[in-house]
């Protein structure tokens, strides 16, 4: 492959794929194959990628820009060997939104930048000495505890939306319910998007959706930039936001190594790093903080296609999409209702991914340490507590997350000193919980050896 990534040798005939084999990252299928599995691409990242902006206020063209800018960026930095589209982060949602009561659009943009600048660093530092230490900083109870609550914060913002239109939020929330188990493959992954679609029409008919910026946007033209400025007040809501994204970042490129066959652990503080400048890129000219996409994971897995050219096809459609203010003021027309309806299953499944980390690594909440991480913080988060420090103010998420940290490493070196805690951090792999109850119960029980 050349440095950037972009010689790609053909793959058998370049029409089929042979059993039991995955089209590389580093080969293609036919052209017109390629351009059709980059297109499905776009489709997949289209509804998560657009609910950002449209639930914070954000141009959608932008957003959907610097996505497509991001992604070849990406691309360019990883040299082609980690395929995945990076689309817009559900976890800035609320840091955005708290910014934009204080400090306005320009504001929010400026910690997206901030946050970018962090997280390109961590990059870097992956890069030159690997990732046991973020392993070590964070481990599954606190990297879950951050998603979970990160999401539930953003519970109130839902419920308002919701309240705005009942009848159009229980329809769409009832059809992504519905989609996401009538269908297989790709159009259950889509099920978010569909009942948007639904939604929308039903809002439609009951009068909820306005045309006017629309009718008067021009069908060509540049997307809305904007500039950011920084302040030191949204330190605190977005720094949080980069150990998601860390965490993130690393599990979709463990994944994309573990379904490809490659070992990809040379190339993660690339990935990282990569990210973190398409985030600065975004956060420079007005667009969403950006992240790789589990959704177009998800296509790989469905076609077999790692190609790092059908992301090459995705990014660059992205971007003529992108110049279409009449498209990008359509994408805005989406209404209270429909949002709350999407956002109900969007923000709900966010903190239930906090959860999942937790099954995924058998985290045992027999242990002390790990039920009062997670308790805490989880609570913080919820109730979104502040606390404020001069021109700083650090809200639920920053608080929560700050809480995770602090408190899993501070407890950990207390019960290590005292000798204390007897719970391992992860359960038993293999025996029920009855058995392991008591066996350990025995185990107590059973003479000391003298």
């Amino acid at each position: 492959m050349s440095m950037l990534g972009t010689k790609w040798k053909l793959h058998g005939t370049g029409r089929t794929i042979r059993p039991g084999h995955v089209v590389a990252p580093h080969e293609r299928l036919t052209w017109p194959l390629t351009i059709g599995v980059g297109m499905q691409h776009v489709v997949a990242m289209f509804g998560a990628t657009f609910l950002v902006p449209i639930l914070t206020g954000m141009p959608p063209a932008t957003t959907l820009f610097f996505s497509g800018v991001g992604t070849l960026l990406f691309l360019v930095i990883t040299q082609g060997r980690v395929p995945s589209y990076l689309g817009s982060s559900f976890a800035f949602i609320a840091p955005i939104m708290a910014s934009q009561q204080q400090f306005g659009v320009p504001g929010a943009l400026g910690g997206v930048v901030l946050a970018g600048v962090v997280l390109a660093l961590i990059g870097a530092i992956v890069q030159k000495f690997g990732a046991g230490w973020i392993n070590r900083l964070m481990p599954p109870i606190v990297t879950g505890a951050i998603v979970a609550l990160i999401g539930l914060n953003l519970a109130p913002a839902a419920k308002q939306n919701f309240d705005a239109a009942p009848v159009t939020a229980v329809i769409t929330l009832a059809t992504v319910i519905l989609v996401s188990v009538l269908f297989r493959g790709i159009l259950g992954r889509l099920s978010i998007l569909v009942g948007v679609v639904v939604g929308y029409l039903v809002a439609m008919m009951r009068g909820e959706v306005h045309y006017d910026k629309m009718d008067a946007a021009a069908w060509i033209g540049l997307p809305q930039f904007q500039t950011p400025e920084f302040h030191v007040g949204v330190l605190g809501l977005f720094v949080p936001v980069v150990l998601v994204l860390v965490a993130e970042n690393i599990g979709h490129v463990k994944s994309v190594a573990a379904m490809t066959g490659q070992n990809l652990d040379g190339v993660s503080g690339r990935a990282l790093l990569a990210d973190g400048a398409a985030t600065v890129l975004a956060g420079l000219g007005g667009g969403s903080g950006t992240t790789t996409y589990a959704e177009n994971i998800g296509v790989m897995a469905a076609t077999k296609v790692y190609s790092t050219a059908a992301y090459w096809v995705a990014g660059i459609f992205a971007i003529l999409l992108s110049f279409s203010p009449k498209f990008g003021e359509l994408i805005a027309t989406v209404p209270p209702g429909v949002l709350g309806g999407a956002a109900t299953m969007l923000y709900g499944m966010i903190g239930v991914l906090g959860v999942k980390i937790w099954v995924q690594n058998k985290v045992n909440f027999a242990n002390p340490v790990n039920l009062t991480t997670a308790a805490v913080a989880l609570i913080i988060g919820i109730a979104d507590y502040s606390w404020t420090v001069g021109d700083l103010k650090f809200t639920g998420i920053a608080l929560g997350s700050a809480a995770a940290l602090v408190i899993y490493h501070g407890m950990k070196a207390i019960a290590k000193a005292r000798g204390s805690v007897a719970e391992p951090e992860s359960e038993q792999a293999g025996l029920p919980p009855a058995v392991k109850a008591a066996v350990n119960a025995a185990a107590k029980r059973a003479p000391k050896k003298r």
